[in-house]
């Protein structure tokens, strides 16, 4: 048998035994608890192993673990239920001291985004209704693919994601989205991120130039700069982004990133003369055009704008994902390559990014095979078509000037206005606005404002959310 033993679980810390160390092994054990408890590695609350399975683990005596366990309950660090097993204690320990050589734990986005793993609040942008979810539906279907794939043999999946749910997409976007393409064109990412960081995996676009909307996504800017792509600013004006501006700017761009459909944030769809502009530029370039097509369908006015990959002769990567019509929390979302791209991206995604959780997609070609999507689309335009109505009715007496963009109201507020301190202020309302000078990439260009979300009302109306606005920019306008 080995001189060392090492474990490590989700509720054990990372241990090592040295069994010729001249301490005991419940010493040991009891120690390695202590210290991971008192440095809030194990959460108070959390299960530990029983002794039976950690002595299996660790090749000791049953004995040894429970000696172990005793001496850490008398230390009130653990609490013993009987039958029903041994916690980590609620009693607050004694943090461990921060001597400068661990770097203090961040929220990844801290800067940019308000929170994770919360509600959505008032005005938060980027989520759907809370309250328009169906969860009956939802709940019963993924349950049933949850049973049939622990049922079924196991082996490794296809990585560019469900043929079923491939093949759904493909209906979908030829009749929603105006698109042509079979089912090898698809791959299912881990939301728009992952298919964003395929395309600079796949493409190699680290140390080129690719056009950006100015404004534009924040995070899609910081995540090409993050690629090593450098984001080069290319204004937007009433009929969407300023082609020739992009070829003065950077006419040695390998890409464009865009939001043709509904231009984020402000709203306006991409003309035909620039996208004609567009299309032409990437095949004399032989560059490529990402289009975000973050909002799809949903289109409160008219009917939405056939995809500019429905135009395509080879050189659109489409972008769609399931965050802001079903749930950001499934973390789907899925890439339209051109068919002469198809196999290069299939093992790009199979090497470096493959698709995950089966279940998920499989429960989601039955939403859509069912026609449950699209009489939830149809909910979510008329709901959110009534809280814009009623938004804007709530906002005007205060901001007169507040405008429509898409989902969104848009309140332009005098330069030098602090629209970051007023969003975060905000939070303690009950609020989450985006400030509009952080769309920007070019000081020059940029304008101060708020970005408020048309999807979640609260629940008495939106009256007293735009008075206490108005508030937060009078003290800090």
């Amino acid at each position: 048998m080995p001189g060392n033993n090492k474990i490590n679980g989700p509720s054990v810390p990372a241990m090592t035994l040295l069994r010729h160390s001249g301490r005991s092994l419940s010493d040991q054990i009891r120690e390695e608890f202590a210290q991971a408890i008192g440095e809030g590695r194990m959460s108070p609350g959390s299960r530990v192993p029983s002794c039976r399975d950690l002595a299996a683990q660790l090749g000791v005596a049953r004995g040894t673990v429970r000696a172990a366990y005793d001496m850490l309950v008398d230390s009130q660090l653990l609490v013993a239920k009987g039958a029903a097993g041994t916690w980590v204690s609620d009693i607050p320990q004694p943090q461990a001291r921060n001597d400068g050589q661990e770097a203090t734990a961040i929220a990844p986005l801290a800067a940019i985004v308000h929170a994770f793993d919360r509600p959505p609040l008032t005005f938060q942008m980027g989520v759907p209704a809370d309250d328009a979810f169906p969860a009956k539906v939802w709940s019963r279907i993924l349950t049933r693919h949850a049973r049939e794939m622990v049922s079924k043999p196991i082996g490794y999946s296809d990585p560019r994601g469900s043929r079923a749910l491939r093949q759904q997409l493909v209906s979908y976007l030829s009749m929603a989205r105006g698109m042509r393409c079979q089912e090898s064109q698809v791959i299912i990412t881990n939301g728009y991120a992952g298919a964003l960081g395929l395309i600079c995996l796949a493409l190699g676009l680290r140390g080129q130039r690719v056009w950006t909307e100015d404004p534009g996504y924040l995070l899609a800017r910081r995540a090409l700069e993050m690629a090593g792509v450098e984001a080069v600013a290319i204004p937007v004006d009433e009929q969407g982004l300023c082609v020739e501006e992009g070829m003065r700017l950077a006419a040695d761009a390998a890409a464009v990133l865009v939001t043709p459909g509904q231009q984020a944030p402000l709203g306006m769809t991409l003309s035909l003369e620039r996208r004609a502009a567009l299309l032409a530029w990437a095949e004399r370039r032989a560059g490529w055009i990402i289009e975000d097509d973050y909002l799809g369908e949903l289109q409160l006015q008219g009917r939405a704008a056939p995809a500019l990959a429905a135009l395509d002769g080879g050189r659109v990567l489409h972008i769609g994902t399931f965050s802001k019509n079903l749930s950001p929390s499934l973390r789907l979302g899925y890439l339209v390559v051109p068919a002469a791209q198809a196999a290069h991206f299939g093992e790009a995604a199979a090497l470096l990014a493959p698709a995950s959780s089966f279940v998920l997609h499989n429960a989601v070609a039955e939403f859509l095979h069912e026609g449950h999507f699209m009489r939830h689309l149809r909910r979510m335009k008329r709901l959110y078509s009534e809280r814009l109505l009623a938004m804007l009715a709530a906002l005007h007496p205060f901001f007169p000037q507040a405008s429509r963009a898409a989902l969104a109201v848009i309140i332009v507020l005098p330069a030098g206005t602090q629209d970051t301190r007023i969003a975060q202020k905000a939070l303690a309302y009950g609020m989450a606005p985006t400030p509009l000078s952080v769309w920007y990439q070019d000081e020059k260009r940029c304008r101060c404002g708020l970005v408020l979300s048309v999807t979640n009302m609260p629940s008495g109306g939106f009256v007293k959310s735009a008075q206490r606005l108005k508030a937060l920019v009078d003290e800090w306008g």
